[in-house]
């Protein structure tokens, strides 16, 4: 007989000594969640339901009954998700492989994320990337790594001044998934991640509270490398790129400063008035080689700005693009893996909200959180760098990355959240 606490979906309300407005309970039986209300509220409920299961201790639960559904399950399993990820669901027999798979790049990109900078950093988070994919797709991956004063000779000055000053050397891992067998073939995506595996700030310093979650700053890496493992589990048979941006922004006296400017390979010099905008100097060089490689399809992500989560708070992510179709795909995509994604404005005139006096545009505005319309103008930074003026181009600034604390939804740390939307993009987005 199972140990595991069995988890029941019901339409029998809580008993009389539950407030009226409970949408769970628990007795001899096990946890009940009571369906209720539209479909976002009741996963809502489901994942907060397996938090008060993880919050009394329990290390093991099943979900019983009818009425599950892959994604009803998965919000159980996040909300039971802990932080060290050593609690077990077990999942209904006939969603578990699915399920499985899920579970495994969610945790793979959560324990990346959570662990300390000491032991993530840039060439070693590459190397464990490669590590992973590999198993998962042997023959078919390969990869180059392109760190230190190399960057400078191949012309990503944006890795190289952002890392520069630290000890552990920036990087730009390349890794080619390539499924054709043809080395001609024509690359239908890059996925391209900010890979700051330690956020200091630099000589514009985050406050010591501001700093403490900066092993987090990695999260775009992490997420588009755990979207690529997904997809492949899931049959992915398209030639992707995977490009992460790689570098601690440290500070010593090599360190880059503002009023700085840094001319990139396209012939745009930026003028850097905040060296703690870092994240868009760095995914700057991700997007030109995307455009170098002649990607049909470029994604990125990144944990960019602190105002995508002012504008949708820490459930949601958000979505930038200026191709209308592409963007509606991803929001779509996202409805299907039932994961909050949320589009923000973005123009093509958003690449001048930023103006510079000595050079193209700064990196951001000189004030605080770079203003009103912070997110969208760093997502015009971007667009001045991606291909064909944004065609075929998808912004992810993760707001829903990382929680510093846990709360009743959420285990403290990483989410994971993002993962499920950009390898369903993958698997299932065709050119018309």
């Amino acid at each position: 007989m199972s140990s595991a606490v069995p988890v029941h979906l019901t339409e029998t309300p809580a008993p009389a000594h539950y407030r009226g407005t409970s949408r769970c309970y628990l007795n001899d039986a096990g946890m009940h969640v009571i369906l209720q209300g539209d479909e976002a509220l009741l996963l809502r409920s489901i994942q907060q339901a397996g938090r008060k299961l993880e919050q009394l201790g329990i290390t093991e639960i099943e979900p019983v009954g009818s009425n599950w559904n892959v994604d009803r399950q998965w919000a159980l399993s996040m909300g039971f998700t802990d932080t060290k990820s050593t609690n077990q669901v077990n999942f209904q027999a006939a969603d578990k492989p699915q399920l499985q798979a899920i579970t495994e790049a969610s945790r793979w990109a959560r324990e990346l994320i959570n662990l300390p900078s000491a032991e993530i950093y840039p060439e070693e988070l590459c190397e464990r990337v490669v590590e992973k994919l590999t198993q998962a797709a042997g023959k078919h991956i390969s990869h180059r790594l392109v760190a230190g004063d190399a960057l400078l000779e191949e012309g990503w000055y944006g890795i190289h001044t952002v890392g520069r000053a630290s000890k552990r050397a920036p990087a730009l891992l390349e890794l080619d998934f390539n499924p054709t067998g043809d080395d001609s073939a024509a690359i239908d995506f890059a996925l391209i991640g900010k890979g700051i595996t330690f956020d200091t700030g630099g000589y514009s310093i985050k406050s010591n509270e501001g700093m403490v979650a900066m092993k987090c700053d990695m999260g775009g890496a992490a997420t588009v490398a755990a979207a690529l493992l997904l997809a492949i589990k899931n049959g992915l048979n398209k030639r992707v790129k995977l490009l992460l941006c790689c570098a601690e922004n440290m500070i010593d006296g090599t360190a880059y400063k503002n009023g700085d400017i840094i001319t990139y390979k396209n012939g745009v010099t930026v003028e850097i008035v905040n060296t703690d905008a870092e994240g868009r100097v760095v995914l700057a060089d991700g997007l030109l080689r995307a455009g170098e490689l002649g990607a049909k399809r470029i994604i990125d992500a990144a944990t960019l700005t602190g105002a995508a989560q002012v504008a949708v708070g820490t459930e949601y992510n958000a979505l930038f693009s200026v191709d209308e179709e592409f963007a509606e795909f991803a929001l779509q995509a996202a409805k299907a893996e039932a994961e909050p994604l949320w589009r923000l404005p973005l123009t093509p005139w958003h690449q001048d909200n930023c103006p510079s006096a000595f050079a193209d545009t700064a990196n951001s505005k000189p004030i605080k959180g770079g203003g009103a319309g912070g997110a969208s103008n760093a997502a015009g930074f971007l667009l001045r760098f991606a291909p064909e003026q944004g065609k075929g181009w998808l912004h992810f600034d993760l707001a829903g990355a990382y929680h510093g604390t846990a709360n009743g939804l959420w285990a403290a740390g990483a989410t994971g959240l993002g993962i499920r939307n950009i390898a369903r993009i993958l698997n299932t987005y065709n050119e018309a």
